[in-house]
């Protein structure tokens, strides 16, 4: 109850009726309703902070709920039964709360009225702003004027009146709702970018959604469009609804228009629709369902069409119709699932109708698709997995018959916690199955013990002492079909046993320089290992083999199983650190030394073939983060020629940005070895940022391989690959981008030429 009469300047903290709160409650809600007039409304400065001298949630009673109160008077009238709150009112709930310079409340007729300068906070966060509200104690109907919401994820809502109806959903009229800014960076009134205005809307209290009816979307004040329908959500969760539609053209497809629609299924599970139409082909389908569980989450994408395939070996038809009609499409889902603190399983499945699907319709540009399954359980001291792989290529050049599918795929390991010497010990166990439709099958097995122990000296240098012992078991057939004949190992059942030891030490030394602070740390390594049967077994995860400072100190240089590093090699170089106010430079430069003249696996042009491996380094500079280069290089260690040089810079900001690239890879390398080929290319990209809000964007990969390099690739030294410039406006609330692309590269139906794209999104109403 409301107390009677009050004659004190500042009338205290007290309960309230239920029907009061109600009535509250009610108005906060309803507040999801918009603002007054239109445009002018919805820049009305409002108050963002908590409100002050706000008194404290009550304690939940237990019969009955009730809300804290405080005004400057309040006064009874014992004949009306009418009791009116002046001056600074406040009310509070929980997180809901009321402010109004008067609040009357009629007791024969339920009617509450809050008036003046009416400030109401719903529990999602969002803000009313309103001349008057009038409800009634049984919450069935109210009124609102001149309102303004103020949501909590950046909309604006605004509308002449509103009136609550009795299924509790508000009616507006006269209405505009805008996701940008109001006030520039001064704090002054603008005018929004874009606005929707309607003549009527519909607000529903339950379930948080506000629904427009007759309305049209107002660009840059100028500019209107119609819109057929449009749900906006007051606690920033997504709604159903049609996407902004994309429009682009290409030269295989023609001109394509594409829209989407989004269904909000529940809380944890949503799906999206697509259909786009070409002028050049037939339409394609898409579907997307997202879902997430207790356990974790998934997805599913599919396209679908039927359109002309041109083949994509020896074709150089520029004509659609000498391609042959069929169905064509591509599926790609993948999830993860956490049942319990160790176990999960992660899925992923990628698979195309053919090779230049995905290239044609610009959904992808990989050269290869991977699907995958793997069962993982890690614990303190121990991982185990259980996996399969399989690819689809992408490439035209490529046999699917040669691709691998690797199944079974075993992995164990256990660290035991007690040292062994005062080291630690580590065992694993792997297994691993390749099978091909066309050629080699390969399977292995392993079984390993590491010991290792760490000990820093009293002069601080760290000492780090290996030793690994291993047994391998092979077997393959069809080995003839590999065609690099260093990779295919002896057919049928093979072992080896594998053996090393290793010691490392580092020495860092600390120090001030130039205004900074260094870390010098010049570093040795020596491994032994016996003379390893690596010929004999097959090699399949250890081809890409290169002298690098990611694997300058590794026990085993190659990437994979397969191959081992025997002998006896001694590895030198140091790390360099300085770091000053805005400024670090971090650099790695070594080489090794084999300490016998037994021949070695590796071939020619790895930096690992001689006696002397050739130098590598890599250094990175960073200025705040202005600028960040890397370079890293490979140096001949006969001749000094440069065999690896490769070249990262960014400049700039977030707004305005330039990052360059460029890679040679001058191995000399012999023409059988098919993963290690020479190759250079450039890369540039830029945005240009100006007048606030326009940018201006481009990017081009050139490739710069000449016939001498690679003469199987057939590059005349100067290639661009693909080109793209646009330009952009992009705002608080807005972004539209105009982009054109150019591929030099046809495949099949993929064809080369210009494509061009319009994108365009707004913020807080749920369109891309």
């Amino acid at each position: 109850m409301l107390p009677a009469l009050q004659t004190s300047p500042q009338a205290s903290a007290r309960p309230v009726s239920p029907a009061l709160l109600g009535a509250l409650a009610l108005g906060i809600a309803g507040c999801a309703a918009p603002a007054g007039a239109w445009a002018q409304e919805l820049s009305r400065p409002v108050v963002a902070e908590p409100m002050e001298q706000a008194p404290s949630a009550p304690p939940p009673a237990a019969e009955e709920q009730h809300i804290a109160f405080e005004a400057d008077t309040v006064e009874y009238d014992q004949n009306a039964e009418q009791v009116t709150a002046n001056g600074n009112v406040v009310l509070r709930r929980d997180q809901q709360s009321v402010r109004a310079d008067t609040v009357t409340w009629n007791r024969q007729t339920g009617q509450i009225i809050a008036s003046g300068d009416v400030r109401l906070v719903d529990q999602d966060g969002n803000q009313l702003f309103s001349d008057r509200i009038e409800l009634t104690d049984a919450l069935k109907t109210g009124m609102m004027e001149n309102m303004l919401l103020v949501m909590r994820e950046g909309g604006r809502l605004a509308a002449l009146k509103g009136e609550r109806i009795a299924n509790g959903d508000v009616i507006l009229s006269q209405a505009a709702y805008t996701g940008c800014d109001v006030v520039n960076e001064d704090g002054c009134p603008k005018k929004p970018t874009w606005r929707i205005v309607a003549k009527q809307v519909i607000y529903s209290d339950a379930k948080r959604r506000i629904r427009f009816k007759n309305a049209r979307l107002e660009l840059f004040g100028a500019i209107q469009v119609p819109l057929l329908g449009l749900t906006v959500s007051t606690d920033g969760h997504a709604v159903s609804g049609f996407l902004i539609p994309d429009l682009r053209s290409s030269p295989s497809n023609g001109i394509e228009v594409s829209q989407s629609y989004y269904w909000k299924i529940d809380e944890n599970r949503d799906l999206t629709a697509g259909l786009s139409a070409y002028t050049k082909a037939a339409p394609m389908g898409s579907i997307q369902y997202r879902a997430l569980t207790d356990k974790g989450a998934y997805q599913i994408t599919g396209y679908a069409t039927a359109s002309n395939k041109i083949p994509i070996f020896g074709s150089s038809s520029n004509t659609v119709n000498d391609g042959v009609s069929a169905f064509r499409g591509y599926v790609f889902a993948n999830g993860r699932f956490q049942f319990d603190e160790n176990w999960s399983v992660t899925a992923s499945i990628r698979r195309a109708t053919d090779r230049t699907f995905l290239r044609r319709y610009d959904i992808s540009r990989d050269d290869r698709l991977r699907s995958m399954v793997e069962v993982q359980r890690i614990g303190p001291d121990t991982y185990f997995s259980f996996a399969g792989y399989a690819t689809q290529t992408m490439q035209a050049g490529r046999d699917q018959g040669l691709i691998p599918v690797a199944f079974p795929v075993v992995d164990y390991r256990h660290r035991f916690e007690d040292p062994v010497f005062g080291g630690k010990i580590e065992t694993q166990l792997n297994t691993l199955g390749i099978s091909r439709t066309d050629g080699q099958d390969t399977q292995r097995a392993f079984a390993s013990a590491q010991w290792s122990l760490r000990r820093i000296t009293g002069m601080g240098q760290e000492v780090t002492l290996t030793t690994l012992a291993r047994g391998d078991v092979y077997h393959s057939d069809e080995n003839a079909a590999t065609s690099t004949v260093i990779y295919r190992g002896d057919p049928g059942w093979q072992t080896r046993a594998v053996a090393l030891a290793a010691v490392d030490v580092k020495w860092p030394l600390v120090g001030e320089v130039f205004g900074g602070t260094q870390v010098f740390t010049p570093r040795v390594q020596l491994v032994a290992s016996p003379t390893i049967r690596n010929l004999a077994v097959p090699n399949e995860d250890s081809r890409a083999i290169e002298l690098e400072t990611s694997n300058l100190f590794a026990l085993n240089r190659f990437p994979g199983y397969d191959r081992i590093e025997d002998g006896v090699r001694f590895t030198y170089g140091f790390d360099w650190q300085f770091e000053a106010p805005r400024w670090r430079i971090k650099t790695t430069v070594g080489q090794s030394v084999r300490l016998n003249d037994k021949p070695t696996l590796l071939p020619n042009g790895t930096g690992l073939s001689g006696k002397v491996s050739d130098i590598v380094g890599r250094t990175e500079v960073r200025y705040r983060d202005f600028i960040n280069v890397i370079h890293r290089f490979r140096i001949d260690k006969d001749s000094l020629a440069v065999r690896r040089n490769e070249f990262d810079a960014v400049f700039g900001n977030t707004r305005t940005y330039l990052e360059l690239g460029y890679t040679k890879l001058n191995r000399d390398i012999s023409q059988s070895i098919e993963d290690l080929q020479d190759r250079e290319e450039v890369r540039a990209a830029g945005r240009i940022a100006f007048a606030n809000y326009w940018s201006l964007f481009g990017s081009a990969v050139v490739n710069l391989t000449d016939r001498k390099e690679d003469p199987i690739y057939g590059s005349d030294g100067f290639q661009p690959l693909r080109t793209r410039l646009g330009a952009a406006y992009e705002d608080d609330c807005m972004q539209i981008a105009i982009t054109w692309r150019r591929d030099y590269q046809a495949t099949g139906d993929a064809r080369k030429g210009n494509s061009f794209q319009i994108r365009f999104s707004l913020k807080n109403i749920g369109l891309r």
